[in-house]
């Protein structure tokens, strides 16, 4: 457990510093490009403006942070029950609201730094009520109802975020959390892992779903990051990533509290929700303020 623990909590600083380093790297790059360049008829960004974010090396370093919290999250999600492990990555929304303040030199309001406070109390509630992780074995057909969903979620947000356009920041952050949340899901029940069988890996479905989430998870919430508040977007991702992933460890793969503490462990999980849902609703007047605040100068000459 303490390992576990442990693990989710060096992914959620990556996870963190990563997500501002990105902001500061899709920023800078939106400053660099001309107004009318980069964005859709709907007011957001193309790929070509997300392709540009991603070269700037404050990204770079922002994405390999992500591959790191990537490979840690991926054995916390094997240690521990899935309510907990992605709860507590999913803390690193306290890590980038704070990185944010100096970074990005955004302000947050009291009820900002609130909603905070409320996620780190969960968290240490829900540290205390975990029990032992379920198994890792899932059914087949579950396997590929994984990477169906994945792919509809993936897919259709993308879409659904271009069409959009500027509005779209909390939409793009909380199919980026879902998609996150499938991840977890899928490297839970991933095949050919212990022991290791790279036959039963390469046709395993779930794989796919977890190569499909982390890439579309990726580009939408890079998305985010260059439409709207660093904060509301994480606090979004951070709800998407824990409900779904959290609800079908409990419900079908065997994931508990201590015996007693079921109570507990509800109340964490809820408080954690609720709590990024405030930093949600409170940072996302923070991404129109910038937005409004930081026009792109002029060319010289």
């Amino acid at each position: 457990m303490l390992i576990g623990l442990l693990t989710a909590v060096a992914a959620s600083i990556c996870y963190g510093t990563g997500s501002v380093l990105q902001a500061v790297g899709s920023r800078r790059a939106a400053r660099m490009s001309p107004a009318a360049a980069g964005v859709t008829a709907h007011g957001g960004p193309n790929l070509s403006s997300t392709a540009k974010a991603a070269m700037t090396w404050e990204f770079i370093v922002g994405t390999i942070l992500d591959f790191v919290g990537f490979g840690l999250g991926a054995l916390a999600a094997r240690l521990l029950p899935l309510f907990l492990s992605q709860t507590v990555i999913s803390a690193n929304l306290v890590i980038t609201a704070v990185l944010s303040v100096k970074m990005l030199g955004i302000r947050l309001s009291r009820k900002e730094w609130a909603s905070i406070g409320v996620v780190c109390t969960a968290l240490v509630l829900l540290a205390t009520a975990a029990g032992h992780e379920g198994g890792h074995h899932a059914p087949m057909s579950t396997h590929w109802w994984l990477l169906g969903i994945t792919l509809l979620l993936m897919v259709g947000g993308t879409v659904a975020v271009r069409l959009l356009g500027g509005g779209a920041a909390i939409l793009a952050g909380l199919l980026s959390g879902l998609g996150f949340g499938a991840l977890g899901v899928g490297v839970r029940i991933l095949d050919g892992v212990d022991p290791f069988d790279l036959g039963t890996l390469l046709t395993d479905p779930a794989l796919y779903a977890i190569l499909v989430a982390g890439i579309g998870g990726m580009y939408l919430h890079t998305v985010a990051l260059q439409i709207g508040s660093v904060n509301g977007a994480t606090a979004a991702l951070v709800v998407g990533e824990t409900v779904l992933p959290g609800a079908i460890g409990v419900l079908w793969l065997g994931d508990a509290s201590r015996p007693g503490l079921a109570w507990l462990a509800a109340l964490g999980f809820v408080m954690a929700v609720a709590g990024a849902v405030a930093v949600a609703w409170y940072g996302k007047h923070e991404g129109a303020d910038e937005g409004a605040a930081a026009p792109v100068p002029e060319p010289v000459g």
